[in-house]
């Protein structure tokens, strides 16, 4: 992967990423899994999206060239990782909802307090619990397959095991909270469950 792949439209992308695997390094050592749900949010005509009218410090990340990680804080205590899309300035990304484990499953096992593979990585909080994604890797680039957080090519889906629904939790974004912009992993029992 190189720069140019995450300039890409952004929903398309969001289906793209499906299949490839996420990897982060840390002092406690290196975990990983497989993307198997995603949700695309464009900032230019999307009200989910966080950087639609909203150019923040929280957002500022999302107008950057893609290929960046846009993480955030919801509830207070919970964080979502996200892809940064798009050519710069245009405030799009891609919500990582779950992932596949594929390797450091003891370590994730124990970040998370549970054994239950199936339950490590099946929502965005566990995800980014499991491989201990925080604020601080905002901003990290995700295409340096030597750097401490990155993406890389794993699987290929074909687009009929690609399902397409509406997004969750957005029902405050009026016309949009009814756009097809999730994608998973048809009969993937690590999707997220809501």
């Amino acid at each position: 992967m190189n720069r140019s792949f995450f300039r890409q439209d952004t929903v398309q992308l969001a289906q793209k990423l499906l299949g490839c695997l996420l990897v982060h390094r840390t002092t406690e050592g290196a975990a990983g899994g497989m993307i198997v749900e995603t949700e695309a949010y464009v900032g230019a005509v999307d009200k989910a999206c966080h950087a639609y009218r909203n150019r923040s410090e929280r957002t500022e990340i999302m107008f950057h060239d893609g290929g960046v990680a846009y993480v955030y804080l919801i509830y207070g205590m919970h964080c979502c990782f996200n892809v940064v899309t798009g050519p710069e300035g245009e405030g799009n990304a891609v919500l990582i909802r779950a992932l596949e484990p594929v390797f450091g499953m003891d370590l994730m096992c124990r970040r998370r307090g549970t054994d239950r593979i199936e339950n490590l990585c099946s929502g965005p909080g566990k995800l980014c619990q499991a491989l201990d994604i925080t604020r601080k890797e905002y901003g990290l680039d995700l295409y340096d397959e030597n750097g401490p957080l990155f993406l890389t090519p794993f699987r290929h889906f074909a687009d009929k095991q690609i399902v397409s629904s509406r997004r969750i939790n957005v029902d405050y974004a009026e016309e949009a909270a009814a756009w097809p912009w999730r994608f998973y992993i048809k009969d993937n029992m690590y999707v997220s469950k809501k």
